[in-house]
């Protein structure tokens, strides 16, 4: 699948990241990352930004990060709400309830 509007989600505040996806001219996944822990972090970050648009079946994308210092925790919660948002989707709460249910 294609990202084929442009979606933002988060923002640049110190423990958070700033997703932006938007249409690719060419086929695959294209991340831009920006982050001070990029020597460290980057290849991580970069596989939590893959996992998440796999999860979704999209193949097709490009993602601008602006990282300042974010857990992984937040990189997916933010590239999900990015993702849903720029297909026009909203997240289905029953799954969650249903977890919460079982404890």
């Amino acid at each position: 699948m294609k990202i084929e509007k442009e979606a933002v989600c988060g923002n640049i505040e110190s423990g958070d990241i700033q997703v932006t996806l938007s249409p690719n001219e060419e086929e695959g996944i294209v991340i831009e990352l920006t982050s001070v822990v990029k020597p460290i972090f980057g290849d991580a970050i970069e596989e939590t930004v893959r996992e998440v648009l796999a999860d979704f079946e999209i193949d097709t994308a490009k993602v601008t990060l602006q990282d300042k210092g974010a857990l992984d925790c937040v990189i997916r919660a933010r590239m999900q709400a990015a993702v849903l948002r720029s297909l026009g989707q909203k997240y289905d709460w029953s799954k969650e309830d249903a977890l919460w249910q079982a404890v």
